[in-house]
């Protein structure tokens, strides 16, 4: 009987001990391990209740307005989450309208791994950059915490010594991302505790110290790293054709000695004024570090648009690097309507030309035809004359040699 009443007794514990990671035990109660250097609670409750109050084993109470810095609170409608540095060992108790579901969720043992960066970046660089976060070593996948884990990446430009300056003379904190693990853009799975940002180095070269932290004080973790930002080893620029026959051009050229030959691609996608969208692409040939990519030429007027990503590969490490097209804009209804309008002018002057050339020709054998006729006709006049008076001529001669054959004298005419 009495073993029966100890095993009555100590069952509650046992359920205390082998659930305090997963929910809470009798009354919103959980246990704290002495082993336990940072925990978080996640504490579902009604939607319209306030936020819950957490009390220590001491019966010390944390509220949401009132916590002593060590306690980092996240509160929403339904949901409390309160991460604790150096928890005191001991029962634990949420007071509030906790949902009678889903209760307390423990998360001890919490870390946070971050990518390691490479000592050699580039402006304008896109890289796939990731932190995972774990519980005693194995992947975290409560949603509910990691949806509201907002980690970002920030650079500050590199300084000796920062904790010894003041706060005016820090450098300014440039954002260049927040993870996400929503399955969406460069992440690969949801919920999977792996976090990626597709980083963006907008930066000047430079030498910078790069923290990753969490932005809203949900996970108390921070990581930093020193890295070194190099100008970008490729330069894209643009040329617009000057007529409807003659296609756009991104002309890609790598600095001497960066890149390894044969790597270069390119992917540009072109929006036209009517929102027709054209995908160009084109990879360099295995000895070149140069490359056109050639864009159509819109038959429409209007506003243009182009963008794109650059594919290479890093001579020195053989590290891929990928690098972003910003979207960029060139107007084509001024210059072609102009070119247009200046075509159909010259071809009106050049039809001008023609028929005045035309006309002048025809004039000109007018002229001539009529110079011709004129002439034709003269002669035939002198010829008219000439044969006349030769007839007249010949007959007076022929009547007077009659006369002398007959001895009769001539009349005088």
């Amino acid at each position: 009987m009495k073993r029966l009443w100890w095993l009555v007794m100590l069952l509650p514990l046992w359920s205390w001990a082998s659930t305090m990671t997963e929910s809470a035990w009798l009354d919103n109660r959980f246990r704290v391990d002495p082993t336990v250097k940072q925990v978080s609670f996640v504490v579902k409750r009604d939607t319209k209740s306030n936020s819950v109050v957490i009390v220590r084993p001491d019966g010390h109470k944390y509220y949401a307005w009132r916590h002593p810095d060590h306690v980092a609170w996240y509160e929403e409608p339904g949901i409390d989450i309160i991460s604790i540095d150096n928890p005191m060992p001991g029962p634990w108790q949420a007071i509030g309208s906790v949902t009678p579901k889903n209760k307390v969720v423990i998360l001890s043992d919490l870390a946070l791994s971050v990518d390691t960066l490479p000592d050699r970046i580039y402006q304008s660089e896109t890289i796939k950059f990731t932190a995972r976060l774990s519980q005693d070593g194995k992947p975290l996948t409560l949603r509910d915490f990691l949806d509201r884990v907002k980690l970002s990446v920030v650079f500050y430009e590199y300084v000796e010594h920062p904790d010894t300056l003041p706060k005016e003379a820090l450098p300014v904190p440039i954002s260049q991302g927040e993870f996400s693990d929503d399955g969406r853009q460069f992440d690969e799975h949801p919920g999977d505790g792996v976090f990626t940002v597709a980083m963006q180095v907008d930066l000047p070269p430079g030498k910078y110290r790069v923290r990753i932290s969490s932005g809203n004080g949900i996970f108390l973790r921070t990581q930093e790293q020193v890295v070194l930002v190099y100008p970008p080893p490729l330069n894209a620029s643009f040329i617009q054709g000057r007529g409807q026959d003659e296609q756009h051009q991104v002309v890609v050229t790598a600095e001497e000695g960066a890149i390894k030959p044969g790597s270069l691609a390119a992917h540009i996608t072109q929006v036209s004024a009517d929102g027709t969208t054209t995908i160009s692409e084109q990879a360099a040939l295995p000895d070149e570090i140069t490359l056109k990519v050639w864009l159509p030429n819109g038959e429409l007027p209007g506003r243009y648009t182009w963008s794109g990503w650059l594919y290479a590969t890093d001579n020195m490490t053989g590290r891929e690097l990928v690098f972003r097209l910003p979207e960029s804009h060139f107007a084509v209804m001024a210059e072609l309507q102009l070119d247009r309008n200046l075509n159909y002018f010259r071809e009106q002057q050049a039809e001008k030309a023609r028929l005045a050339e035309y006309a002048r020709i025809e004039a000109e054998r007018e002229a001539a035809r009529s110079k011709a006729v004129k002439i034709i006709i003269g002669l035939n006049i002198v010829v008219l004359i000439v044969v006349i008076g030769g007839i007249v001529w010949w007959r007076k001669r022929r009547v007077k040699h009659m006369l002398d054959r007959a001895g009769l004298e001539v009349p005088e005419s």
